[in-house]
């Protein structure tokens, strides 16, 4: 059933109220796409009547949820970033904590990881850098609105068309095992990834502090106030010289000059709270 304008408002609504996504009138097709089938089964192809049984009921909410949100990714994506993080970040990590009570620790947040591709390069990544990793007290935390997706993430299991992108043979043959016809990540690169829901609208106390934040290509479907937000959120859950990655088409530098764009090996990173940046007014 094709929806109305009234239809995706009504939807759009409550999509971005649930998880910021915002959507406009132009988005019936998505709408019907994403939702048509839930629609149909829990109110009668209603968009109108899912909405209202989405307020009252949690698992349809969470359905719904599922639906609309994007889990579009791959191994290594926009390799660049990955790039600064081998050549320039973990090495900045690993040379800042020496000697220190925390000398083998590593801190990284893979937020809106989707299927968790992300966070299995990343810790593909370490396993790559540092042949010690397992002696290190490393975590890599893992996050997405998505239950569906963290069941995925967390099975870590990849079609063999998903292991293709992104991967070189190397990469494959080194960290994953054959599993049906597809692979699964080696248990070594599963053990540094924690994986856990989380709505990142909400507020996520007793996070961090973590060396490394990601958050990319998931801002961008929210509106400037809710992205202002989300990063100054994001920046403070950092150390003081931590890291933070967007997307690539992404910039903050328009949140004022908490987040002065910092280039390496073609990658923009930020690092909101190194002391000998300018902080935003209070």
């Amino acid at each position: 059933m094709t929806p109305s304008p009234e239809d995706v408002r009504e939807v759009g609504r409550l999509v971005e109220r649930l998880c910021g996504i915002v959507l406009g009138e132009s988005k019936g097709y998505l709408v019907q796409a994403r939702l048509g089938r839930l629609a149909q089964e829990v109110a009668g192809g209603s968009y109108v009547e899912l909405c209202r049984v989405a307020e009252r009921d949690a698992d349809v909410r969470t359905r719904l949820v599922d639906a609309i949100t994007t889990k579009e990714t791959l191994f290594f994506r926009d390799e660049a970033p990955f790039q600064v993080l081998r050549h320039r970040v973990i090495p900045m990590i690993a040379d800042r904590n020496a000697g220190t009570p925390h000398e083998r620790r590593i801190r990284i947040w893979s937020a809106a990881c989707a299927t968790g591709q992300e966070p299995y390069s990343l810790s593909m990544l370490l396993h790559e850098l540092l042949p010690d990793v397992h002696d290190w007290d490393v975590e890599i935390l893992a996050t997405d609105i998505s239950e569906q997706a963290m069941t995925r993430a967390a099975a870590g299991v990849y079609s063999a068309a998903e292991v293709e992108r992104g991967l070189s043979e190397d990469a494959l043959r080194r960290h994953f095992v054959p599993d049906g016809d597809g692979f699964r990540v080696m248990d070594s690169v599963r053990s540094l990834v924690t994986f856990r829901r989380l709505n990142l609208l909400e507020p996520f106390p007793g996070l961090g502090p973590f060396d490394v934040v990601l958050c990319r290509n998931v801002a961008i479907y929210f509106d400037a106030e809710a992205q202002r937000d989300l990063f100054e959120r994001l920046a403070d859950t950092l150390v003081e010289d931590g890291f933070l990655f967007v997307g690539a088409s992404e910039s903050l530098s328009r949140f004022g000059p908490r987040f002065v764009p910092q280039l390496h090996c073609r990658a923009t990173y930020y690092q909101p709270n190194l002391s000998s940046l300018p902080r935003k007014a209070a």
